[in-house]
């Protein structure tokens, strides 16, 4: 697998053009379902308004249309276990949103698993909603016999999720379920281990010896009697069926890890908490809250989830230098995790509002550049590519060019169009409140003066203090003229800025870029990752036996 690598573009075809045969160790994904729903991406706003700003990322598209039933034949045809799976949905649910859902995730899967190398693992987040099925679904893609196990996270609580007069239970879980490509290949699985109750560690470890470590004192005298193997011999004056041989006994002693409370007493084994590993993690995950409001990691996605969870699953299916994919990257949680975690990765989505995320939340937590440091694939790098992209998807061109400079779109409904497509928010004032840049995209090849003017009321009525015209193709003379009349900003830290600018495609993808006050860490448009901090390993096993 070639360098981390960030694609934009629909999964299925990406991963049938871009992925090779086994090439990756271990797949999350967190496909979004929620029928008749659209999808919106939140981003509080950075300047004190109460209200969230929602960009609609993109429609929901498990519903059952033309591109839903050409994906359940295509699958049915194909044959296999896939097919009967998918034909059986289809007795059971007839054409539903949720037949929509899986039969746009079959092909999915069966990509999914022919990238996984033997060894890898897959697990698939979902709500209790679609569980069910998606795991009747996971069994004919991998097998009944590849199933792992079905790990219940605590997303929520009961308090949060309760309503007055609710005739249901509390909805507080998700649902990953957890397969392998090949059980007999030897999976990679490295056993998380959770932490001790505090009155477990009271009642076992109740000791501190004279560095401050807490341990504990532990029978060594077999289980049972000698029949079962354990050998019987005296050690230190007392005769018992032990647990361990005499040449161990006698190195356990030498190393100070047995004590004996008095002369003819049984000894004991003395263990250090701070050796043990604790409790197995099991299959209930209540340990890892969700991210909550005032979290510093909290980029403003709505369906984020936290480092923690990915890191969790990462660290146990994976070994460092392996790749990770996730192909519905979103705000790109699972890069990260695997970034801070030293593997390697292969992020997918198919809106340039989560890739530009991505490329900032990489930036600031790890310092890592676009085409320097990972490749980005599937963005426009020509003007005929922008081209392309503003007529087959105005939306995601709009997107895109905004993303470029560093700009936050903005929301956008039918009827209620204020002539803003994106908004850029700075401080040049110490203790001053945040001041704005507005920006108006134009893909269209008609351009006028009045475009111009416009933005200058938009500018205007907003308090904002610089305004952006980004079009497709050179600004005509009049139009430079009246960006011209509309004067300067005069920063306080010093320098003048024009109040409107006009700035081409070509421009922006030759690097050049808006002209307004900011400094590395003064740029407030999008809540900024925090430093990744260093991986801690987890605990060793104590070589003791039991």
């Amino acid at each position: 697998m070639p360098d981390n690598v960030l694609y934009y573009g629909d999964n299925l075809d990406i991963l049938r053009r871009h992925v090779a045969d086994e090439s990756v160790d271990l797949v999350y994904l967190d496909p979004p379902f929620n029928s008749n729903a659209t999808y919106n991406v939140l981003f509080a706003e950075q300047h004190g308004e109460r209200a969230a700003s929602q960009i609609r990322a993109f429609e929901d598209t498990w519903t059952w249309d033309y591109t839903a039933e050409w994906s359940y034949r295509q699958t049915v045809e194909a044959g296999g276990q896939v097919s009967k799976a998918l034909q059986a949905f289809h007795t059971l649910l007839g054409p539903s949103n949720m037949l929509a859902y899986l039969a746009m995730m079959a092909p999915r899967l069966v990509e999914l698993r022919r990238v996984l190398k033997p060894t890898g693992s897959i697990y698939l987040h979902c709500d209790p909603t679609a569980s069910h099925y998606l795991k009747l679904l996971m069994d004919a893609v991998f097998g009944p016999a590849n199933y792992t196990n079905e790990i219940s996270w605590k997303r929520t609580t009961t308090k949060g999720d309760y309503k007055q007069g609710a005739t249901n239970w509390p909805r507080v879980r998700d649902v990953l379920l957890h397969y392998q490509r090949d059980t007999k290949a030897g999976p990679v699985f490295h056993q998380p281990f959770a932490a001790y109750d505090p009155e477990y560690v009271e009642s076992k470890y109740p000791y501190t010896d004279s560095e401050g470590r807490r341990y504990g004192l532990w029978d060594i005298t077999a289980p049972g009697s000698g029949s079962r193997g354990h050998p019987q011999y005296e050690f230190m004056g007392v005769v018992r069926y032990w647990r361990y041989n005499k040449e161990k006994m006698e190195g356990l002693l030498a190393s100070g890890r047995i004590v004996q409370p008095g002369k003819g007493k049984v000894p004991y084994l003395v263990r250090y908490l701070d050796e043990m590993p604790g409790p197995a993690m099991p299959s209930i995950w209540d340990d890892i809250p969700p991210i909550n409001s005032q979290a510093q990691e909290r980029l403003g996605y709505p369906t984020q989830k936290p480092e923690a969870l990915l890191e969790r699953i990462i660290t146990a299916s994976s070994n460092e230098g392996d790749v990770v994919l996730d192909p519905f990257c979103g705000c790109g949680t699972a890069t990260a995790a695997a970034q801070k975690l030293g593997r390697h990765w292969v992020g997918i989505d198919v809106t340039h509002l989560a890739i530009t995320l991505i490329k900032a939340r990489l930036r600031d937590a790890f310092n890592l550049e676009a085409g320097k440091d990972y490749t980005v694939l599937g963005e426009p790098v020509s003007v005929p590519d922008a081209e392309g992209l503003a007529a087959t998807d105005p939306w995601q061109f709009q997107w895109w060019s905004l993303g470029l400079v560093g700009a936050r779109p903005v929301e956008q409904k039918k009827g209620a169009d204020k002539g803003i497509d994106g908004r850029l928010y700075f401080h040049d004032e110490p203790g001053a409140e945040t001041k704005q840049v507005i920006l108006s995209v134009k893909a269209g090849q008609n351009l006028g003066v009045g475009m111009v003017r416009d933005l200058g009321h938009v500018v205007q009525r907003e308090g904002a203090v610089i305004g952006v015209l980004i079009t497709m193709r050179e600004p005509t003379g009049p139009m430079k003229t009246e960006a011209v009349s509309a004067g300067f900003y005069d920063s306080p830290w010093g320098g003048s800025y024009p109040r409107l600018q006009i700035i081409t495609v070509a421009q922006l993808l030759a690097g050049e870029g808006i002209k307004y006050p900011h400094v590395e860490g003064m740029d407030a448009t999008f809540k900024r990752a925090p430093k990744a901090a260093k991986a801690e390993a987890p605990h060793p096993e104590l070589p003791l036996g039991d």
